[in-house]
């Protein structure tokens, strides 16, 4: 579990990045936080791993203050994933890996069996250790960094907005590869994301941060969409957009979920078609792929 007690960031300039925020991240979930640029989510996530200390407050991982910890431990034993990978150019993809296994003293020979089991667990063929990482994909590429970050085996992941610099094909792949990591691992999971439809789609639970690092609203994306705090989390998340006012359309025998322009998004099949027409018809907003995944084929499109 992670917890943020009263944490505020203030830097030289006056700037407040973070004021006074208190959050828990339970265990063993995907906890998401969403917010514009400026918000603080990113500033949040390294007070977890301290590549940022806070100005006042406590943050704590399984109960300890990470200001207690040695600095560099407490980096190794924390899993992180950058946007761009972070992965060394000059490096094999399993020397990449490796990395902390090594640091933590494990021979080549061990460090190298672990590194190609992790590429098979992120759903990638060990042969590609390989090479290097310009001779990836950037899909490949962020894979093998989540490889990377599962190295030392952690409780707790940090992900900085992985996702973000790969074309949205390669992103839904990443995005339904981290879901499987997450049924499988149990990690606890702080994933930053400016992308509505994204932690929609992840998170356990979401939390909606204004500028200054205010929570606007934290709640499991069911109970966002159902019941925003107010206006801002509500145009935030998209919910008054044409493109989040859907209903149901039959053509050519089959139920259509359409936009408010009459775009189709996806198809509803399956035993639940009856009971969530209901609800779908001219007043269901938000991301439906969380509450009706293998019933609604296709993604709702972003705010």
């Amino acid at each position: 579990m992670i917890e943020f007690r009263s944490v505020r960031k203030e830097y030289a300039d006056g700037t407040v990045a973070v004021g006074d925020l208190s959050l828990v991240v339970p265990e063993r979930s995907t906890t998401v936080l969403l917010g514009s640029s400026g918000c603080g989510k990113t500033t949040l996530l390294r007070m977890v791993n301290r590549m940022v200390d806070p100005t006042s407050g406590t943050v704590l991982v399984d109960g300890r203050d990470v200001k207690e910890q040695d600095r560099v431990r407490l980096r190794r034993s924390i899993g992180y994933v950058l946007q761009a990978g972070g992965l060394m150019p000059h490096r094999s993809v399993l020397d990449n890996v490796a990395t902390v296994p090594r640091l933590e003293g494990a021979t080549r020979r061990a460090a190298h069996a672990r590194a190609a089991e992790l590429l098979e667990v992120v759903g990638l063929d060990p042969a590609l250790g390989r090479r290097y990482p310009g001779q990836l994909s950037g899909g490949q590429q962020q894979r093998v960094g989540v490889a990377r970050a599962l190295g030392a085996d952690p409780d707790v992941l940090l992900m900085d907005e992985p996702f973000g610099a790969v074309d949205p094909i390669v992103r839904a792949d990443l995005q339904a590869e981290l879901r499987r990591l997450q049924a499988e691992l149990g990690k606890t999971v702080l994933f930053v994301t400016h992308d509505v439809d994204e932690a929609l789609r992840l998170g356990d639970e979401v939390v909606v941060l204004r500028s200054g690092g205010v929570v606007a609203q934290q709640g499991t994306p069911a109970e966002l969409v159902a019941a925003p705090a107010d206006d801002f989390v509500a145009d935030f998340l998209g919910l008054r957009s044409r493109q989040r006012q859907l209903s149901v359309r039959e053509q050519d025998g089959r139920r259509l979920v359409v936009d408010a322009d009459g775009r189709p998004v996806g198809v509803l099949e399956g035993s639940l078609e009856g009971s969530l027409e209901g609800s779908l018809e001219g007043s269901l907003e938000g991301s439906l792929e969380g509450s009706l995944e293998g019933s609604l084929e296709g993604e709702v499109p972003g705010a």
